[in-house]
Parts: structure tokens; C-alpha cells; sequence
């Protein structure tokens, strides 16, 4: 501070400020740009000019200056002396005359700057400009790629024409047109002549078709002429029928109502449809004991045909207002109930029409089926009524069960018990409804056995692969609810269904006659099958009663067949006494719904001195097995196979027979009850001391098996 106080040392500062800034004007201000003024334009030009570095080195002495002067001018007003007066002064002038100068080199720094910002604009649109061109390049050269791809790849019409061989065109083409000195070396004249030689064929096919199409029209007019005639033919052919009613009525020719018949045919959903027709064609063929017939409301078909033109949906109608008082709601809801149960009868209604089959045999007994169809459900339900005939007489109440509905057609194919819907997609149809399972309504509708969609031309899945089905795929429920009946089903079952229809009808019969005759203690043994057993057998059967499964299920000796699965809930059970002496046996025989094709299931106990089963006796075991395991011995003849039960029924009294007599003691001097009266080499044999329960018809004796 001493030093910047001291008059000299600023007198000295200033000077050398005051020199350094000339001297520094004098080194960078050219002699034309002090000349030229103060004017913008004129300023800008020396902006231009001037060296940036020492206009910036000069603001930086102007701003040092200042600093220095400024502090000066501070200490010179604390001395208030009139030196300091005038030092200021001059100070002040110095500080304005720099700060002048200052101003100017801002200016000057701006004019630069802007120049820069213009110079680097014009360079920025320079390149800019380049890169739009180099875009245009390149969008040009991509453009002509593509017309070159395209030209490259450019499929002339010709290529799309199915030319003749080449061989076939020199061959059939004249030399005129093949020209094959010339066109076997050039192939595009090669190409040019087989154009021009399909060019040709075409013409000549061209003037064909246009002659084939005059000869159309010619033909088509005679055919409409004789339409017409044949138009008019119809009334007076009408007329003429009504006219032999009479006649037709004498010879007893039912044309009338065959016509009728056809009429209602045409009414039947399709299903009905291929049964009635391929039924009928069978009967024609092959059956003249069948019979066919259509039953129902045909106006009420006609308007189901109607309708099914314009299906309605099943789905519950949701309700539009939530906020209604005690009664409205209770109104509602009983009609919210009407209107379910409303749509519960329609998932199970029935067509109005159905199809009657009427099967006969010698004896005149009638098996009358009647085959109706669900249409919401897309199956075909059978009713079952037999009808005996008037020479068939019984008086047997387990006989009048072989003929029921519910157990006549079971097991007609194997596992075919028509308890369930074959059709997959019916189980979620009525749990969408809120209907019970299928099973419940069978009396309702009937049973959906599998051959009687056969018979409809319907062919669904097994469970096992409808459940398959399900899981590996989404639309296969679609599939499976849509499907359509096919008349190359019903041909493929028709024969085989009526066949097993026919041999059920006869099973059945003879079964009747069987058990009628062992209700009375006798057995009917066929005469082909009395050869096969002994002349004499004391063991007489003594009653014959209807049991049942629950009964059954509850012996112990019987649990081996039932966890085998030999027994089954609907299976016929009887149980058959038979005495000898003292002894008695005790025998439940078990029917199931295909039998004789499976033959009866006879589990015997026997009490005599003790009670004996195949549990507690191994002889008993044996003779459970003489009789279930060697039947097909009994079937020496075809009509054996009927008389089954009767057959094993009477093995049954010979085995009891041998089973007593090898089972007394052989000492004579000790009386016995039951004496030895069958021939038998060997009373036993082996270590289990089996029993000869096989009889040798030819040698008339019993003897074991091998």
C-alpha cells in the first residue's frame, strides 16, 4: 500500500500503463483500419484483421491497469490534498480512455465470434448437404438393385403354360410349326414353335367346346321338354293310384302306405335316417322276419326341422335388474326356476318320430326295439320290450326276469351295458345344466348302447381315448359333441347287430325254458348232451330259487370269484339244492347277461357230517373246477351251446355222486350210506387224493384227468 500511495510509483504505473497500451495500439491497429472509422462495417473488417491473441493480451494490461488505478484513486482520496485532486483526475481519464478501449475489444471479440458461428453454419450445411446427396446415392443404387432383382427374377406367362414333352412335340407337332433341323439347336426357338403349336392344340380345342356346348344346349332342351311332359304325367299318375286304391286293398300290395312310410322317412333326423333306410335294406336283403316302422307326431317333426334351421342356444339368461323389493324377487326367482327346469327337459327331449324294429322268431316271440333320438345331446337311445310268443308258456318268476329291459340286451358287444353315454362330450352338456349323471334318466330316455349308434351311423371314441382326446387337444370337445352320422357305419354293423340281436332272443328263450323246468326240479338236458353223462345219477336236485348279489357277497367261499371280477352287481344269481341221502349241496349259479356265450359260475358247499367248501376242501375246489373249467366237453353239438346250464347242472350231480361215493369208507363190514355204484378204476390218486370226476361216455366209467 506504501508503495501504491506514493505519488511517484503512480505516476510511474500510469505511465507505463499509458505507454504500454499505445505501444500495444501501435503493434496490432493497422493504418487502413484507423482510417476507416468507427462504423460497424468498418469495425467488423478490423475484427477480421486483427490479431485475436494481442487484443487479448491488450484487455488483459487494460484490466490490470484498472485494478491498480482504481486502488490509486482510493488511497489518494483518504490524503484529501489538492495533489491527490488533480492525481485523480488524471486518473480518471485514464481509467475512461481504458475502459473505452475495453468496450472496443468486446465488440471486436463478438464480431469474431459471430463470423466463427456463420463460418461453421456454412460448413455444417456444406456437409449436410454431401450427406443428403451420398443418401440419394445410395437410395438410387438400392432402387436399381431392386429393379435389377426383379428383372432377374422375372417369370414370363409362358412359364406358367403345361407344355407337351418335347418328345410328344416333334412327334405330333408338323415340320411346318417344329421345324426340327433348326429349333433342336436353339432353344429359344424351340420354345417360340412349342407356343405357337399349344397355341394351336388350344384353338382346335377352343372350336370343340364351342360345338360340345351347341350340342348341350340342344340336349338340354329336349330334357327340359320331356321334364315338362313328365310334370304333367304326375297328377294323372296320382289320379290313377287313387283309382286301384281298391285293387291294391284286394292284393294286399302296400304301396300306399310304403309311399306314406317314405314320406315320414324324410322327416327323421339323420341318425334315424341311416338306421331306418340301411334297416330296411337288410330286411329286403337278407331278414324277412324284420320289420321297420316309423312312429311319432310328424307335424311336431316338421316344425323340430324348422327350428333346427335356426337353432337356439342353452345358456341360462342372466337377469337385468339386481335391485327389485321381497316379492318382485320371489317372483323372479320362481321364474328363474320354471325356465331352468324348462331347459333341463330340453337338453333330454326326444324327437317327435322313432324308429320301431320288430324281431320274430319260430315261436312267434317278438323283441320290439324302439330307437329314439336325443338332439341335444346327438345320441341314439333304445327302449326294449319282449313280447312271447303264444306258443311259449312259463309260469316261472326268475324266467319272466331273463326277459326284463334292463338285463335283455346287456353285454350284446363286449362291456356294453348302455349305463353311460357313449358320446364324451354329454357329461359336460348336463354338469353345465345342472343335471345329474346320464345314468339317472335312463328310464327317461333309454339306454345308449354303442351298436345302436352304430346302427344311426354315429361312431364316437372309447372313454379311454375320448379322455386322451380331451387332454391333448382344445377343440377336440367340438369335435367330438359334432359328430355326424355316416352310412358306411350302419353297413358295417347292421349284419353283425341283427345277428346278435336274433342268437340273444334265442339265449334268452332257452334260458327261460331252462329255469322254468329247474323250478320244478327238473332238468332239461339236451338230447344231443345225454350220452355224455351216466345213465343212473342218484344225486336229485331238489329246488331251484332266485337269489341275489347282496346274498352272495357275504360268503366267504364266494370272495375269490367277486375280487376276481367273475361277479358282478347285475349278474343273475340262483342258488340249487340237491340231496343224496343224507348229504346235501348247496350251489349259487351265477348268470351273467351274454350267457351261455359266457358260460354260468355254479360255487358249491356241500353238508354232510360237516360243512365243506373249496376252502376247506380241496375235493371241493376240484369239483367247482370239473364243472366251470371243462364245459366246452358239453358242446358236442351246436344246440348244446342253449342247453349249457341245464348241462353243468347235470355234471353238477354227477361230480356230487362221485365226490359221496369215493368219500365212504371202502370196509364192507362197516354199513354204509352212500354205496360205491359208479365204475372207477382208482378212487384217488396223486397226493392231494384227487377224485375221478371225469366220465369216459364210451367206457362208461369215471377216471381222472391228466
Amino acid at each position: 500500500m506504501s508503495e501504491i500511495s506514493d505519488p511517484k510509483k503512480r505516476r510511474q504505473i500510469k505511465a507505463d500503463g499509458t505507454s504500454s497500451i499505445h505501444i500495444e495500439a501501435k503493434k496490432t491497429k493497422p493504418d487502413a483500419a484507423i482510417k476507416a472509422g468507427t462504423s460497424a462495417l468498418s469495425e467488423e473488417d478490423e475484427a477480421l484483421i486483427r490479431n485475436p491473441n494481442a487484443d487479448l493480451k491488450s484487455f488483459h494490461s487494460s484490466c490490470e491497469y484498472l485494478k491498480v488505478a482504481i486502488k490509486n484513486i482510493k488511497e489518494l482520496k483518504k490524503t484529501q490534498s489538492k495533489e491527490s485532486l488533480s492525481e485523480i483526475s488524471t486518473l480518471h481519464t485514464d481509467v475512461a480512455v481504458h475502459f473505452v478501449h475495453m468496450k472496443k475489444l468486446n465488440r471486436l471479440a463478438h464480431f469474431r465470434c459471430r463470423k466463427v458461428r456463420e463460418s461453421t453454419n456454412e460448413a455444417k450445411q456444406k456437409i449436410d448437404q454431401c450427406h443428403l446427396q451420398l443418401q440419394n446415392l445410395l437410395y438410387e443404387a438400392m432402387h436399381l438393385q431392386k429393379e435389377i432383382t426383379k428383372c432377374m427374377e422375372f417369370k414370363s406367362k409362358d412359364e406358367e403354360i403345361e407344355l407337351v414333352p418335347l418328345e410328344q412335340f416333334y412327334s405330333d407337332a408338323p415340320e411346318s410349326i417344329s421345324d426340327p433341323s433348326v429349333t433342336r439347336s436353339d432353344p429359344h426357338l424351340q420354345m417360340l414353335a412349342r407356343l405357337e403349336w399349344e397355341l394351336e392344340q388350344r384353338k382346335q380345342l377352343a372350336t370343340t367346346l364351342k360345338e360340345t356346348k351347341s350340342s348341350k344346349e340342344t340336349i338340354s332342351s329336349e330334357i327340359q321338354s320331356k321334364q315338362d311332359y313328365l310334370d304333367t304325367l304326375q297328377p294323372k299318375l296320382t289320379s290313377i293310384l287313387q283309382a286301384t286304391r281298391p285293387v291294391q286293398d284286394y292284393l294286399d300290395l302296400p304301396y300306399d302306405a310304403i309311399k306314406e312310410e317314405h314320406t315320414k322317412a324324410e322327416q327323421l333326423p339323420m341318425p334315424l335316417y341311416i338306421l331306418y333306410m340301411q334297416t330296411s335294406a337288410y330286411k329286403d336283403a337278407c331278414d324277412k322276419y324284420l320289420k321297420v316302422s316309423i312312429q311319432g307326431d310328424m307335424d311336431a317333426a316338421k316344425s323340430v326341422k324348422t327350428s333346427m334351421m335356426y337353432p337356439v342356444e342353452l345358456d341360462d339368461d342372466s337377469d337385468s335388474d339386481g335391485e327389485e323389493n321381497e316379492k318382485d324377487s320371489k317372483r323372479r326367482r320362481k321364474t328363474v326356476e320354471a325356465r331352468q327346469v324348462e331347459k333341463k327337459s330340453r337338453v333330454l327331449r326326444k324327437h317327435p318320430l322313432n324308429v320301431i324294429l320288430n324281431i320274430t322268431d319260430e315261436d312267434e316271440t317278438d323283441l320290439q326295439l324302439t330307437f329314439n333320438y336325443l338332439m341335444a345331446l346327438n345320441i341314439v337311445t333304445v327302449n326294449v320290450i319282449v313280447k312271447p310268443g303264444p306258443k311259449v308258456t312259463s309260469s316261472s318268476i326268475s324266467g319272466s326276469e331273463v326277459l326284463s329291459s334292463e338285463f335283455f340286451l346287456d353285454e350284446l358287444y363286449k362291456g356294453d351295458n348302455g349305463n353311460d353315454s357313449p358320446n364324451v362330450a354329454n357329461h359336460f352338456e348336463l354338469k353345465r345344466h345342472g343335471l345329474q349323471e346320464f345314468s339317472h334318466y335312463l328310464g327317461q330316455v333309454g339306454r345308449p348302447y354303442c351298436w345302436a349308434q352304430w346302427m344311426g351311423g354315429l361312431q364316437f371314441l372309447q372313454p379311454e381315448a375320448q379322455i386322451q382326446a380331451i387332454d391333448t387337444s382344445d377343440s377336440s370337445m367340438a369335435r367330438l359333441a359334432s359328430v355326424r352320422a355316416r352310412h358306411s357305419v350302419a353297413q358295417g354293423h347292421m349284419q353283425d347287430t341283427v345277428r346278435r340281436l336274433r342268437d340273444r332272443m334265442a339265449a334268452r328263450m332257452a334260458l327261460m325254458h331252462q329255469l322254468t323246468s329247474l323250478e320244478r326240479s327238473i332238468i332239461p338236458v339236451p338230447a344231443d348232451a345225454a350220452r355224455l353223462f351216466p345213465t343212473k345219477i342218484n344225486s336229485q336236485l331238489a329246488s331251484w330259487k332266485r337269489s341275489t348279489y347282496e346274498d352272495l357277497k357275504i360268503l366267504d367261499h364266494a370272495q375269490r370269484f367277486i375280487k376276481a371280477g367273475l361277479i358282478k352287481a347285475n349278474d343273475l344269481v340262483f342258488v340249487a339244492v340237491a340231496n343224496r341221502a343224507s348229504a346235501k349241496l348247496i350251489a349259487h349259479v351265477v348268470l351273467t347277461a351274454d350267457c351261455p356265450e359266457t358260460a354260468p359260475l355254479f360255487i358249491v358247499e356241500v353238508k354232510w357230517q360237516s360243512q365243506r367248501t373249496a376252502l376247506t376242501d380241496v375235493h371241493i375246489l376240484e369239483l367247482e373246477e370239473e364243472v366251470n373249467l371243462h364245459f366246452s366237453e358239453l358242446l358236442v353239438a351246436a344246440g348244446c351251446r342253449a342247453g349249457l346250464l341245464s348241462c353243468q347242472m347235470q355234471r353238477l350231480l354227477m361230480c356230487l355222486d362221485v365226490y359221496l361215493e369215493t368219500d365212504t369208507p371202502a370196509s364192507s363190514a362197516v354199513p354204509v350210506e352212500i354205496p360205491q355204484e359208479k365204475m372207477m378204476p382208482r378212487n384217488s390218486r396223486g397226493r392231494a387224493r384227487s377224485k375221478p370226476y371225469k366220465f369216459v361216455p364210451e367206457l362208461g366209467i369215471f377216471t381222472h384227468r391228466n
